[in-house]
């Protein structure tokens, strides 16, 4: 069965490359309603921005939607995790500015804050998308691959010159609680050097070594309290491969690959997957496919308790 939010929910704080403070409130919506964002900052024209692969603005550094009338929201990925990680369907999210708090830099606030409201079972059947051909995508050394499977699986490789973070590799199967437990507390991650240069360009105005980003500098982690998992940037890139994947429209099942795949990549693969004729269906879940979608078998007790 489709699900929702039982009681809305608000976190409010900075956004990382902004830098504006915004509070997003998630709302309980009704069934076959999708997640959509509204800007309640903004008063006339068109407010609603569908969270969906054809609404994405392609950025390297986040994802950023943008409606017909050119109104946005960026830096959707951690929420978007969180909702899919928590098996949520559908959901009206209000944010009073352009960019969603980066709270700690991980997924861990929202899907704690979504588990305490609870998830409310609604009367109409799960509708996920059932990958039938293998599509890939690649740009320079990173590619993204979308394949059969009859669940989400995402396997990330990543490969960093900083001796700090290396070569990292992760395969994980989405359900059975397995977001929540071993991805939702991986913060973004980002090397000083790049951050000097963001932020001498007006960029990563909310980033806080420590708060909201894991910071590396050559052969050293520089956030205090150092790492909250030895492999945790693979692991923050298969959280926003869940984010960036939730754009579909409705869950997935799939097996995604991605070798030092980003934002952009991800969602050219998005693209490229509806594009192409039969490579994917529309299927109604029974109760035994739905048991195989993110967010089933998710409890409390198995949350990080970081955020």
């Amino acid at each position: 069965m489709q699900t929702t939010i039982k009681t809305a929910i608000s976190f409010s704080g900075k956004g990382l490359h902004s830098g504006k403070p915004a509070t997003v409130t998630i709302r309980p919506a009704m069934a076959h309603h999708g997640i959509w964002f509204t800007r309640s900052d903004v008063d006339l024209g068109d407010r609603m921005i569908p969270a969906r692969w054809d609404a994405v603005n392609r950025s390297p550094l986040c994802t950023k939607l943008e409606n017909s009338s050119g109104l946005s929201v960026s830096t959707v990925e951690h929420l978007m995790a969180a909702l899919a990680g928590c098996g949520i369907h559908n959901a009206l999210i209000e944010i009073d500015g352009p960019e969603v708090p980066i709270l700690d830099g991980s997924a861990a606030p929202f899907v704690r804050g979504i588990m305490q409201r609870g998830v409310r079972a609604q009367a109409a059947p799960v509708m996920a998308f059932e990958v039938l051909k293998t599509v890939t995508v690649s740009e320079g050394e990173a590619s993204a691959t979308i394949a059969p499977s009859d669940t989400l699986r995402i396997d990330f490789e990543i490969d960093f010159p900083d001796a700090s973070i290396g070569h990292q590799k992760k395969s994980l199967v989405m359900n059975n609680g397995s977001f929540a437990r071993e991805l939702c507390d991986s913060r973004t991650f980002c090397r000083k050097a790049d951050v000097d240069a963001m932020q001498a360009n007006g960029l990563a105005l909310g980033g806080d070594a420590g708060e909201n980003a894991v910071v590396f500098d050559g052969d050293a982690v520089i956030s205090p309290g150092g790492l909250r998992h030895a492999d945790e940037p693979v692991r923050h890139k298969m959280l926003d491969a869940l984010g960036d994947l939730a754009l579909a429209g409705a869950p997935l099942l799939g097996r995604y690959t991605g070798i030092r795949a980003g934002h952009s990549l991800t969602n050219t693969l998005l693209r490229k997957l509806f594009a192409t004729p039969g490579a994917v269906r529309l299927v109604a879940c029974d109760g035994a496919l739905a048991a195989r979608l993110p967010g089933h078998g998710l409890v409390w007790d198995e949350i990080p308790a970081v955020a």
